[in-house]
């Protein structure tokens, strides 16, 4: 589905362009996201583990993501089968050299790359916070943008296998969202729970978000960046011509607002009122949900798409919780990987005149499960026995940023809390 990248208009150039620039706030609404959900203890640690590990995506990408990624028509390596050629990994080479920096597409992509790698190295933050050392993320964070992103980024965008069946991802909801989402699972799942989330018992504790107001703020600043990021996507990515920008931004504003109504409307029916974290994290899905169909659904579809995703998202945060013990402070796991997986079978359900066709995209959803998953998982099990992945019980008891910084973020108020009686 992916066309071969030629000669951007000047409307089109100009268009992404600027859509790009409004990325970074993207970047900047999950990390304040991620850090307004976790513990004020470790809020200074949660901000600087944001600029890390982007700066440490953006670099490794730049040695050799974008050479395994490629874009759509460039030299890559195939493999035969049914007497087919299966395009499989890029063949460009590292340090982006050979690229032509002159506002051409392919020079847009790479620039729209680095911040949507950037992205998907924010989001297993969200899992891992209060506990993941900074080192840790920043290794996992290399392999993540090195290796795993590029790779499944090929398939989708690049003219990649996935690409050749069919499959339609314009904005990144498999590539970024759920790439993303699947590695905060792992490491959530290596990690283990925080010290005081379980009882004895092994009910679950709420942990409140130490600053509600820096969440909501976020949602506001990621709204702007996703336009973006969709925009761009849909004109570099998708072959959408540069008017399908406004689509693209009606969409992905119809999906973010209906899955925060969804998830305001099922937190007041079942708890008495609406819970703000769940809020903010079911609008955060539904622009999650929005973006791989963003300029392939009617207006009414995004928005079904983004109640759909509200609801998942507030569902999704109990079962993981109650039943899975699995603790998500930033939710990220329900957030990016659910809505993520969920906006891919979106497209293929609703897309409009059914352009897009829905085996692809389950094809895509399955190889996310069944190869992202296992793969990322593999090497966070490795990387924890080579040094492990959690700090220690007291640097969790200090909180992360006495313990690996030092100093707190806000060293005027008292910000410890006796919970470490509890496993």
């Amino acid at each position: 589905m992916n066309p071969p990248v030629g000669t951007l208009s000047d409307t089109a150039a100009a268009v992404s362009m600027f859509s790009i620039l409004l990325a970074p706030l993207a970047l900047a609404g999950l990390a304040l996201v991620n850090t307004g959900l976790g513990r004020s203890r470790s809020a200074a640690h949660a901000m600087l583990a944001s600029l890390s590990v982007v700066g440490v995506a953006v670099l490794v990408y730049f040695v050799c993501g974008f050479s395994w990624q490629g874009y759509a028509g460039s030299p890559a390596h195939v493999f035969l089968a049914g007497g087919r050629p299966w395009n499989w990994i890029a063949a460009q080479p590292w340090f982006l050299r050979g690229i032509e920096w002159n506002g051409s597409a392919p020079s847009l992509i790479v620039l729209l790359q680095l911040f949507s790698v950037g992205l998907a190295a924010l989001i297993p933050l969200g899992a891992g916070a209060d506990r993941w050392r900074l080192a840790s993320a920043c290794v996992s964070t290399a392999l993540l943008a090195g290796v795993m992103y590029p790779l499944f980024a090929h398939w989708a965008w690049a003219g990649g296998w996935l690409a050749q069946l069919g499959y339609v991802d314009a904005g990144g909801s498999g590539s970024i969202q759920a790439v993303g989402g699947l590695s905060a699972l792992s490491i959530a799942w290596t990690l283990g729970p925080r010290r005081g989330k379980y009882t004895a018992e092994g009910m679950p504790a709420a942990i409140p978000a130490h600053n509600t107001v820096l969440v909501l703020f976020a949602c506001f600043l990621a709204w702007i960046g996703w336009m973006g990021l969709n925009g761009a996507g849909a004109i570099l990515l998708a072959g959408a011509p540069a008017g399908s920008i406004v689509l693209a931004a009606v969409n992905t504003s119809l999906a973010a607002t209906g899955a925060g109504l969804a998830a305001a409307a099922i937190t007041r029916f079942r708890f008495g009122r609406p819970d703000a974290s769940l809020c903010a994290n079911g609008w955060i899905g539904g622009l999650v949900a929005s973006s791989a169909g963003c300029v392939f659904l009617a207006p009414a579809a995004a928005a079904l798409t983004g109640l759909v995703a509200g609801a998942l998202v507030v569902f999704s945060v109990e079962w993981l919780d109650v039943y899975l013990e699995i603790d998500d402070p930033g939710g990220a796991i329900p957030v990016h990987a659910l809505g993520g997986l969920w906006g891919l079978l979106a497209t293929g359900l609703f897309s409009r005149g059914g352009r897009i066709p829905l085996l692809p995209q389950i094809v895509g959803i399955g190889t996310l499960l069944g190869f992202v998953l296992p793969a990322i998982h593999g090497y966070h099990w490795v990387l924890d026995r080579i040094y492990p992945q959690r700090v220690s019980a007291e640097g969790e008891r200090q909180g992360m940023d006495l313990h690996e910084l030092g100093a707190g973020a806000y060293p005027e108020f008292v910000i410890h809390r006796e919970d470490f009686g509890q496993r």
